[in-house]
């Protein structure tokens, strides 16, 4: 196991150690950062209803992060939850 990967696995762990529970924005950011590590890029053409809001807003902000390496997003899912730990 890389470093790397040590790192974000200690970040999920930490993640759910927060000493504050993060706004929305940043949940959003931590779900689809975590999203396109684990699994890549949004699998599904079929977002969702148009009434499911919060599903809907979780597919919009992994979609945004189709084509960003899975590096990429552990290193900047470890970076926020570093920042909000500190807060």
């Amino acid at each position: 196991m890389t470093d790397q990967k040590i790192d974000f696995e200690n970040a999920i762990a930490q993640s759910k150690q927060l000493p504050s529970r993060p706004n929305n924005e940043n949940l959003l950011r931590l779900y689809s950062l975590y999203k396109q590590a684990t699994e890549g890029d949004i699998n599904t053409e079929n977002p969702p209803g148009m009434f499911d809001f919060v599903a809907r807003a979780k597919y919009d902000a992994w979609l945004k992060l189709k084509g960003a390496p899975a590096d990429n997003a552990m290193r900047e899912y470890i970076d926020l939850v570093k920042e909000l730990a500190e807060k």
